[in-house]
C-alpha cells in the first residue's frame, strides 16, 4: 500500500513527521509521501493530484480545514481519505469516532472500515461538517490561530461573547420545493453530521450517510435566551422554541444583510446568499471497524 500524507504545517511540526511515517509502516504501508499544504492551497491541489497519481490512500493530517479542503480534491473519487486528528476542533473524526491519537488514527487508516459519506456542496466547494451563515461565522473569524494554540477550543468563548450583543438578521429560508420560510436568526446551519465540540447533539438526527441535510436556525433575541438553548442543548433537548429545524437536499439560506459564512470552520467572507446543495455517497473515509 502506498499513501500520500496532506499535511498542514502551521498545525504539524515536522520532527512528527518521522513519527506518522514509522506508525504507517509498522501497519502495513509501504511508501510514505508527505505534500504540504499552502496559503494558496489548503489541500485541494494535493489531494487531487494523489488521487491522479494512483495513491491508494489518503491522508488529511491536520485541523477540520484541512480535511475539507481534501473532500473536495476527493469528491467522486473511490481513493480512500484518513483523517489524522491535528487541529483544534476535529469535528469529523469525531463524529465518526475517529481516535485522536496518532498511531490509533494510522491504525485507523490502513486497517479500519471504508465508508461512503455524503458531502454539502457551496459552489465549488465541499464540506462534511457544517455550513453556517452568521453568529457561528463571526465567532469563527474573530477567533485568532494564537489563541487556539494557546488555550484550544476554549479560545472560542471570548469571541462568542463578544459577538452575543450584535443584532440577528432577517432571512427567508427555502428547502427542497417547500414555501419559503422567514424568520428573524442569529445564525443557521447546514449539517451533515450532528455533534459539536463535546458531543453535544446540535442535529441529533443528523447522518452522515443518509442523503439528506440537517437545518437548524438559532433565534435567540437576549442573553437568557442564548442560555435557554445551549441548556437544551447540552442536556439532549434541542427542540427548545428559539431553534428550527428541518430537513432537506437542498438548502437556500437568504439574508437581508451581508453575513459571514462558514465552511467546516474556514470563514469565507460575507455573503446575502448561501446555497447548500446534498452529494450523495460523494467520499470514502476510513473509520473503526465495528467490533
Amino acid at each position: 500500500m502506498t499513501c500520500v500524507v496532506v499535511v498542514n504545517p502551521t498545525k504539524v511540526g515536522p520532527d512528527q513527521y518521522p513519527v506518522l511515517e514509522r506508525a504507517l509502516v509498522h501497519e502495513g504501508v509501504t511508501a510514505v509521501k508527505f505534500d504540504e499544504t499552502t496559503a494558496e492551497d489548503a489541500g485541494v491541489g494535493q489531494s487531487r493530484a494523489a488521487v491522479e497519481a494512483g495513491a491508494d490512500l489518503v491522508l488529511a493530517w491536520g485541523g477540520d480545514g484541512t480535511v475539507k479542503a481534501c473532500v473536495t480534491g476527493m469528491a467522486g473519487s473511490d481513493v480512500p481519505l484518513a483523517i489524522i486528528p491535528g487541529g483544534t476542533g476535529n469535528l469529523l473524526a469525531r463524529n465518526l469516532d475517529i481516535p485522536l491519537g496518532l498511531a490509533d488514527s494510522a491504525h485507523v487508516a490502513v486497517h479500519g472500515t471504508r465508508r461512503r459519506i455524503d458531502l454539502g456542496a457551496v459552489g465549488d466547494e465541499r464540506f462534511a461538517v457544517m455550513a453556517g451563515i452568521g453568529f457561528d461565522a463571526a465567532m469563527l473569524r474573530d477567533t485568532s490561530e494564537q489563541a487556539k494554540a494557546r488555550v484550544g477550543p476554549a479560545a472560542y468563548v471570548a469571541s462568542g461573547l463578544s459577538n452575543l450583543p450584535k443584532r440577528g438578521f432577517d432571512c427567508t429560508l427555502t428547502v427542497d420545493d417547500q414555501p419559503p420560510r422567514r424568520s428573524r436568526a442569529r445564525t443557521v446551519l447546514v449539517g451533515n453530521v450532528g455533534k459539536l465540540q463535546g458531543g453535544l447533539p446540535l442535529l441529533p438526527y443528523a447522518v452522515p450517510d443518509d442523503g439528506w441535510l440537517d437545518v437548524v436556525v438559532i433565534k435567540p433575541r437576549a442573553t437568557v435566551e442564548w442560555i435557554a438553548v445551549a441548556w437544551r442543548v447540552a442536556i439532549r433537548r434541542p427542540h427548545p422554541r428559539h431553534m428550527d429545524t428541518m430537513r432537506g437536499r437542498r438548502v437556500l439560506v437568504e439574508s437581508n444583510t451581508p453575513q459571514p459564512y462558514e465552511l467546516d470552520g474556514d470563514v469565507r467572507g460575507e455573503t446575502t446568499r448561501m446555497l447548500v446543495q446534498i452529494e450523495p455517497g460523494a467520499v470514502v473515509i476510513c473509520v473503526p471497524s465495528v467490533k
